[in-house]
C-alpha cells in the first residue's frame, strides 16, 4: 500500500502527526499543567457534544511549554492502555507564535485510528482515559516534533498541537479473527494457510505461477457487517512475496492493527485492498492474491523489496469496520 506504514489517517498531515516519528516517551512530570511554565495553554477552551465537531478557542498569546491535559467528557467505558490501538474522532489545530489554525478534523467523515506507538504527549494525554471520553490536549513541541518542526510534513518549527479528541473504540494490538466459520485454508493453485490465535497466519506458497488476475478467497466467516465504501477499516495483515515466497510486511510484527478508509480519494492501500475487502464480513480472515496492476504497478515498491512484476498474497483479519455514523 502506498505510504504502507506511516500514513494511518486522512488528511495526509494528521496521519503522519498520528503514527509519530520515533519521538522517544515523555517522562512522568511531562503530563503536569499545573505549573506557570502551562501559560495561555489553560486558557485553551473547546465546547460541544461528543461526536459532533467541537468549537474551539484559542488565545491570541504565545503558547506554553507543558502538557495540558483536560477530560472534557468523561466517558464510562473501558479504560485506554498503552497497549490499545484507538478509534477516534479529532480536530487538531497548529499554535504557531500568537496565531492558530485548524489543520485537521475527522468528525463528519470517517474516525481514524491512532496506533499505540504514537507522539509522546498524545500518549500521556489518552492513556488512562475511559472509552466515550472526549479529551483536549495541548501538546508543547517538547512532546510533538521539537523546535525544529518537521518541514517535510508540513510541520513549522515549534508549532503547539492542539487536539479535542473522541475516543470512540479501543482495540487490543493482538486483535485478531476468534470467532467465525473456517471455510477454506486456501491450497490448490494458491498459498495454503495456517494460523494460531493471536499471532501472523503463515502461507505456504505452491511453485506454480499466481494467478493473472485479483483473487479474494474466504478464509473464515465472520458473521459481522459488512465492510462498505468510506468505512474505517481495522485490519491485522500479513503479505508475503510470491515470487519470493517470504513476508514484506505485517501489521503483527509492527506492534499495531492497521487502520484505513476503503475506497477513499485519494487511496489509502492499493487498488487489490479496496477491491478484494468491500463487502466482506466484520470477523472475516480473506486472503488476497493481488497482480502488480492492483498493486504497486509497475515501479514495484523497492523498499520492502517488490518488483514490478511481482505478485503479493496478504491474508487479512477483518476486526472492525466503523462508519461516519
Amino acid at each position: 500500500m502506498r505510504r504502507f506504514l506511516a500514513l494511518i489517517a486522512i488528511p495526509l498531515l494528521a496521519c503522519v502527526v498520528l503514527a509519530g516519528c520515533g519521538s522517544s516517551k515523555p517522562a512522568a512530570s511531562a503530563s503536569s499543567s499545573s505549573s506557570a511554565s502551562a501559560g495561555a495553554n489553560t486558557s485553551v477552551t473547546a465546547t460541544g457534544s461528543f461526536g459532533q465537531l467541537p468549537k474551539v478557542s484559542i488565545p491570541k498569546a504565545q503558547a506554553g511549554s507543558k502538557l495540558t491535559v483536560r477530560t472534557l467528557v468523561q466517558g464510562t467505558g473501558a479504560t485506554y492502555t498503552k497497549s490499545d490501538a484507538l478509534a477516534a474522532n479529532f480536530v487538531l489545530y497548529f499554535w504557531s507564535g500568537t496565531s492558530s489554525a485548524q489543520k485537521a478534523s475527522t468528525f463528519g467523515s470517517a474516525p481514524t485510528l491512532i496506533p499505540s506507538a504514537t507522539l509522546p504527549g498524545l500518549e500521556t494525554a489518552l492513556v488512562g482515559q475511559k472509552i466515550g471520553s472526549r479529551v483536549l490536549a495541548v501538546i508543547p513541541p517538547a512532546l510533538g516534533y521539537g523546535t525544529s518542526g518537521n518541514s517535510q510534513l508540513g510541520v513549522p518549527a515549534a508549532t503547539t498541537l492542539v487536539f479535542v479528541i473522541d475516543l470512540l473504540k479501543a482495540y487490543a494490538n493482538t486483535s485478531g479473527v476468534t470467532a467465525g466459520k473456517q471455510v477454506s485454508n486456501g491450497g490448490g493453485a494458491l498459498p495454503t494457510v495456517s494460523a494460531k490465535a493471536g499471532s501472523a497466519p503463515t502461507m505456504t506458497i505452491p511453485s506454480s505461477s499466481p494467478p493473472s488476475g485479483l483473487v479474494t478467497t474466504t478464509l473464515v466467516k465472520g458473521t459481522g457487517p459488512k465492510v462498505a465504501k468510506n468505512d474505517l477499516v481495522i485490519a491485522q495483515y500479513v503479505g508475503y512475496i510470491w515470487r519470493t515466497k517470504k513476508p514484506f510486511g505485517s501489521s503483527w510484527t509492527s506492534g499495531s492493527p492497521f487502520g484505513f478508509v476503503i475506497g477513499a480519494s485519494p487511496e489509502q492501500v492499493i487498488p487489490g485492498w479496496d477491491k478484494g475487502l468491500i463487502g466482506q464480513t466484520v470477523g472475516s480472515r480473506v486472503m488476497l492474491s493481488i497482480p502488480p496492476a492492483e498493486g504497486y504497478g509497475s515501479a514495484g515498491q523497492s523498499s520492502a523489496g517488490i518488483k514490478g512484476t511481482d505478485t503479493l498474497v496478504f491474508v487479512i483479519d477483518i476486526v472492525d469496520a466503523l462508519n461516519q455514523g
